[in-house]
């Protein structure tokens, strides 16, 4: 039965409270820009390739130079986080400052067919700190403790993924398991919706998808958000069909793709990191039951990674 008392309108997708830091801002606009009109685009475009340039203009400026309209400018930053214009100012002024501090120079991520093993380990370990970065500084910290207070305090926890999130999900929910929480993880699509149907208030339902309009994983978050549960969306798009039955969103960073790197792979790396930060901040708040838990879990499990005596 749907709860009356949820709304579309309260979800987690409204804009956080506090605006991200100045270096945060150049990891927002690579996780929005794909989402955006191309009208928007081009202004998130123009700030993160010229900061010091935009931040020197007014918005009708800035309008001008995009091409666009001081509303589309408007909405662009708020977009991004920042109330108005004049945040998103000072914000570009402080990225400014920080890209001329010394910074080094940008590897390419970009893997060719006769590249050298060593160039990929290289370019491959680029890519990846730079999506953890970018995840780290758009992570919404406020939405994140939410979902860790309910998670923490949960009857029961399912976790909905398909294709490489649903490792993700797995991964979640074994670390879940080991401090003593009932958590699964579904990656059969019927499963998981009959699972959901099960839940009501005071279980957490959580979706894992990059792209997030996946059919097979909102479909069940939907089922657990009109059954009552207290939904968390982990996504790449945070105003993607998943955001609108999801009651807290954790945003992971929008990777580049390439040809031999595809989304699948770039995605878990920021997907990754937003479970373990969710798992580290559910075992803080149960630390008095979760240690007992997971040092049980060490005991039980010691005598296979012990060399055997005999074979039998």
């Amino acid at each position: 039965m749907a709860n009356p008392v949820k709304e579309i309108f309260n979800k987690g997708t409204a804009a956080s409270a506090t605006p991200p830091a100045p270096a945060a801002l150049a990891a927002k606009v690579r996780t929005l820009t794909p989402s955006m009109t191309r009208s928007m685009q081009r202004v998130a475009e123009a700030v993160a390739d010229d900061p010091a340039g935009c931040a020197a203009l007014t918005v009708t400026g800035l309008a001008e130079r995009t091409g666009t309209s001081e509303a589309t400018v408007v909405r662009t930053a708020r977009l991004l986080g920042y109330p108005g214009y004049r945040d998103l100012r000072l914000a570009l002024a402080g990225l400014a400052a920080h890209q001329q501090s010394g910074r080094a120079p940008s590897v390419t991520a970009d893997i060719a067919v006769d590249d050298p093993i060593s160039d990929v380990v290289a370019k491959l370990a680029y890519d990846e700190q730079q999506t953890l970065a970018d995840t780290a500084a758009g992570l919404d910290t406020t939405q994140l403790s939410a979902a860790v207070v309910a998670a923490a305090t949960a009857r029961r926890i399912d976790i909905y993924g398909v294709g490489a999130s649903s490792l993700v999900g797995m991964d979640l929910a074994q670390k879940l398991l080991r401090i003593g929480l009932i958590a699964h993880a579904h990656a059969d699509p019927h499963l998981a919706v009959t699972n959901a149907v099960q839940l009501r208030t005071g279980d957490v339902a959580i979706a894992i998808t990059h792209s997030g309009s996946t059919g097979d994983v909102i479909e069940p978050l939907r089922t657990a958000f009109e059954r009552g549960a207290t939904t968390v969306a982990i996504t790449g798009r945070p105003d993607a069909p998943v955001s609108q039955y999801a009651d807290h969103v954790l945003t992971t960073s929008s990777a580049r793709e390439s040809e031999l790197r595809p989304a699948a792979m770039s995605s878990r790396t920021g997907q990754l990191l937003v479970v373990d930060c969710l798992f580290v901040g559910v075992a803080q708040r149960t630390y008095e039951t979760a240690a007992p838990a997971l040092a049980a879990s060490y005991e039980a499990l010691a005598h296979r990674h012990s060399p055997r005596s005999t074979h039998r």
